[in-house]
């Protein structure tokens, strides 16, 4: 009898479950689609990009691809095209997710960008030494790098549609980064780095990127260098200016001040790797609080991108490319970028991909021009 009444109820109750889990699941859907998109709305401005990481690319129908799909026209690589990622071993390529990235830009026919063919970070310590351990001398370190870059941006000729050839080669002072590159080949390895790309991919653009670009003495620097690349007519188009930025610094006239001066040159200016880091700017100022960002700080976030979006879309004419480093906060390198292992909240998106006041403050600096 029990039995009995327990399988009728079951069955009655399956049903009922089923319907509610597919109506909410139609209401996820239709609220995103009733979204305002990003690509759409800065689409006579510049192009709007986000990173994707391994778990996304590998789960193309995830609700964070979904966003992705919605919102942005343009995505880069966290790490499956770093060194480490895509040719761990001397002899041994790891194409597939790389493969699996590139399709998926394709099919969405978004601007796919390579990131990154050298930089010191990410980087087997092989890459560097012989196979008894020793240092590698200059020209084969070259060889080594020309061989690298002409598998991998080879491969990718016509399915990725700029890279980042160069990555970080500048202290903040201005000075050559020390790396192995540097110590081995000389300051010239950045050039050799360029030409190798443009003989493996014709096509593609070609990118110098970099983070702390609007202090003085780096965007100096990288002025020289794209200076010195293009009178040895050595191709390179455009300055990643990295945006990992706080909630109160630096002032937006100082990131101005670089994009103003990169545009002389005659290069693409992109905002590449944005986010802003709310947690750091806790922990400085000793603020407390658990789970969600207060209302307080949400607000502040939001008039932070607000302030900073209005200066891109001032600089529209200059900007050819705006990325995010990430889809949402949940995905943000920042959440383990402190030993303090606080929760981060960087971006227009939080961990169950649903917009913030941040992602309509983005929206209202267009909207308020029509």
């Amino acid at each position: 009898m029990n039995r009995e009444y327990s399988f009728t109820w079951g069955h009655l109750l399956l049903p009922i479950l089923l319907f509610v889990v597919l109506s909410c699941q139609k209401s996820v859907t239709e609220n995103s689609e009733k979204l305002p998109a990003l690509k759409e709305v800065y689409k006579d401005h510049f192009v709007i990009g986000a990173a994707l990481n391994q778990n996304q690319v590998d789960n193309p129908n995830s609700k964070a691809m979904e966003l992705v799909k919605q919102q942005f026209n343009s995505i880069t690589p966290e790490n499956l095209l770093k060194w480490e990622s895509v040719h761990p071993e001397p002899d041994s390529f790891n194409f597939q997710p790389a493969d699996q990235y590139t399709q998926f830009g394709e099919n969405q026919g978004m601007f796919t960008v390579g990131h990154t063919l050298v930089w010191h970070n990410q980087t087997p310590d092989w890459v560097f030494t012989d196979q008894e351990g020793e240092e590698l001398n200059r020209s084969d370190l070259l060889k080594r790098m020309e061989n690298h870059i002409s598998a991998v941006a080879g491969k990718y000729s016509g399915k990725i549609d700029g890279w980042d050839v160069v990555n970080e080669a500048f202290e903040d002072d201005g000075t050559f980064r020390e790396t192995e590159w540097y110590k081995i080949i000389g300051e010239d390895y950045i050039e050799q780095a360029f030409q190798f790309a443009h003989k493996a991919d014709s096509n593609a653009q070609l990118y110098y990127n970099d983070y702390n670009l609007w202090k003085p003495e780096k965007r100096d620097a990288v002025i020289a260098l794209v200076k010195d690349l293009q009178s040895k007519g050595i191709k390179i188009d455009g300055v990643g200016m990295q945006s990992h930025l706080g909630l109160e610094d630096p002032s937006v006239e100082q990131v101005e001040a670089s994009i103003e001066a990169f545009s002389t040159l005659g290069i693409d200016v992109m905002i590449t790797e944005l986010d802003i880091n709310v947690t750091r700017t806790l922990i400085d100022k000793d603020i407390e609080f658990e789970g969600a960002l207060p209302d307080s700080l949400q607000q502040q976030l939001a008039s932070r991108y607000a302030d900073l979006f209005n200066l891109f879309d001032k600089h529209k004419d200059k900007i050819s490319r705006v990325t995010f480093w990430g889809v949402n906060d949940g995905q943000s390198w920042l959440n383990y970028r402190d030993d303090s292992n606080r929760r981060n909240y960087p971006l227009l998106f939080d961990r169950e991909n649903e917009p913030k006041s941040a992602f309509y403050s983005v929206i209202e600096v267009v909207n308020e021009e029509m």
